[in-house]
């Protein structure tokens, strides 16, 4: 094993960092701040983070192959011009349901954009419950629904053969696989490859490596872990100096390096006072595993 190192790249004590994703062209990290209605974006060239501000909650960010970004902002899919700061949005889902946001989002293998929603939350996992769906928005703009009944949408990746699809609802504390037709878009025969252990607390983001193993950012378990899906083994952990780990994704020039975004929503003084690093962002490097590119939305 090569010795595992953990910086804190940005350490802006964002209230829910989240979404994770690396933009090649830019040497740069995307992230948001989902209650602090941020979308930001942090260079590796000169280590400074700029900022847009937008009007909702927003919950995940994705690179766009016409340009810009897409993101999903309260319940809405939503275009970004970074340098015009300009959002425009591209349609609404859950209209039905006022008390509801998007969370996590990502781009399939084929350009679609997939991302699940959930109630808004009276406290940090505490919620009303089965109110969320998960979706994906397709290149024509149009928008399908997969299923509903879901709590906290959260994590999402797709196997490297482009078969499965893997997913997190976390109240569930599973990591959960699908079959899915990358033609289509479709997905089914659900199933559990993973359960949390207690001290792994809630599972939020995810991530697959080139191994085609996952790594589950672990919200109030302080860790990411590295789960091989064909066996339902864990077979790494890693803890970060925060509590509140959400979501995971790979960077840097050759994919080598893992960003951590984090939390600091629902932490008191004292809390805050033994880590001051919560809500920052988190470069592990030495992990001798490399990531998969992030696909870009083909709308």
């Amino acid at each position: 094993m090569s010795s595992v190192k953990i910086e804190c790249v940005a350490s802006e004590g964002y209230r829910i960092g989240e979404s994770p994703v690396w933009d090649e062209k830019e040497s740069a990290l995307l992230c948001v701040d989902i209650t602090g209605r941020k979308v930001c974006r942090w260079s590796s060239v000169t280590k400074q983070i700029q900022a847009i501000s937008v009007d909702a909650p927003v919950s995940s960010v994705a690179l766009r192959k016409s340009g810009g970004y897409v993101i999903t902002l309260g319940t809405r899919f939503a275009a970004l011009k970074w340098n015009e700061q300009l959002v425009t949005t591209i349609t609404h889902v859950d209209k039905d349901k006022p008390n509801n946001r998007f969370n996590d989002g990502k781009v399939d293998p084929a350009g679609r954009y997939f991302a699940g929603t959930m109630a808004e939350e009276i406290r940090p996992a505490v919620l009303e419950r089965h109110q969320g769906s998960l979706y994906s928005l397709h290149s024509d703009l149009s928008v399908v629904k997969h299923f509903d009944q879901v709590d906290i949408s959260n994590g999402l990746d797709w196997s490297l053969d482009h078969k499965t699809f893997f997913y997190i609802d976390s109240l569930s504390y599973s990591v959960d696989a699908f079959d899915y037709d990358l033609q289509t878009g479709k997905i089914d025969n659900r199933r559990s490859i993973y359960k949390l252990e207690k001290e792994e607390s809630i599972p939020d983001g995810m991530c697959i490596d080139t191994e085609g193993k996952l790594w589950v950012a672990c919200y109030d378990g302080g860790r990411v872990i590295r789960l091989d899906p064909e066996t339902g083994k864990r077979l790494q952990t890693v803890k970060l100096p925060v509590d509140k780990t959400t979501s995971c994704c790979f960077g840097g020039k050759d994919y080598s390096e893992m960003y951590v975004t984090s939390a600091s929503d629902g932490m008191d003084k004292e809390w805050l006072s033994r880590q001051p690093q919560a809500g920052g962002v988190f470069k592990i490097t030495g992990l001798g595993v490399k990531g998969v590119p992030p696909y870009p939305f083909a709308g």
